[in-house]
């Protein structure tokens, strides 16, 4: 294996004054929600929410009127076929999209109306994620890639990677902080992804397909790892998946079928 160049993260010594603003209005949902200034655990919300695409000559709908809660300690899991719009659902749950009508709705706060850096910063510290195909950067160990996020905020290097060394060792993974990618299996790729969802210690954990890359054992492991990360007051984890073994481990489930919500019933075990 030829050598590798290891990536080097710089970060300004003063955040641009609307990243200032930005933090400091998310401060104060993280306050108020601890308050209960806009209801009991509320953490996420979709009210009649729609999004559809252009395609060609082709409408898309791939959302039609939604309107959903999550609340703080849930482990939500939303299941459906291939199309049906959950990983759509999914994206205006977490901001990585905004509804084409209705509102989508993070701690209180609509998410249109919030800049497109708010939604930025809104990501990067309050919620993580984890995706089917771990996204991890070839170039940088694990400990770098679970550090990226705070990297690319405002901490310092050294702090960084002594609160990824935590998350990786509430992963399992302690002992493989120094390897790179390639290193790795694929449970151990999606456990690295998972610590890095953590290492902001966000409110919300949102997974997409967290297991479809990952044979039955690594799966299991990997949705007894997600079930236990949802806290009362403070932490909700959703997942999007067809599986309906994974379903089992969430508290909640929705099932969605051509962009709408089909059922919703709590897990029984």
């Amino acid at each position: 294996m030829g050598e590798r160049r290891v990536c080097s993260v710089s970060f300004r010594r003063d955040a641009e004054s609307s990243e200032r603003g930005a933090r400091l209005a998310l401060r104060g949902l993280r306050v108020a929600a601890k308050r209960g200034l806009w209801g009991v655990g509320r953490m996420l919300e979709l009210f009649d929410a729609t999004k559809t695409y252009t395609q060609g000559r082709r409408t898309v709908s791939a959302v039609r009127g939604v309107s959903l809660r999550v609340n703080t300690g849930e482990f939500v899991t939303i299941m459906g076929p291939s199309g049906s719009g959950k990983s759509t659902l999914m994206h205006l749950m977490g901001a990585l999209d905004t509804p084409s009508s209705g509102r989508a709705v993070f701690q209180g706060q609509d998410l249109q109306a919030m800049s497109d850096r708010q939604r930025s910063i809104l990501r990067r510290d309050r919620i993580g994620f984890v995706f089917q195909a771990f996204n991890l950067l070839p170039t940088l160990t694990a400990a770098e890639n679970v550090a990226l996020p705070l990297l690319l905020g405002r901490g310092g290097r050294r702090a960084a990677l002594a609160r990824a060394a935590e998350c990786l060792d509430k992963v399992g993974l302690a002992h493989r902080a120094e390897h790179f990618p390639d290193e790795l299996s694929g449970g151990e790729m999606q456990r690295v992804a998972v610590a890095r969802a953590l290492v902001a210690d966000p409110d919300a954990v949102l997974c997409d397909e967290p297991t479809g890359n990952l044979d039955t054992a690594n799966s299991r492991d990997i949705l007894t790892l997600l079930s236990k990360l949802p806290e009362p007051g403070k932490r909700a984890v959703v997942m999007v998946t067809h599986d309906p073994a994974g379903a089992t481990y969430g508290t909640r489930l929705v099932k969605i079928r051509d962009g709408l919500v089909e059922a919703d019933e709590a897990v029984r075990r």
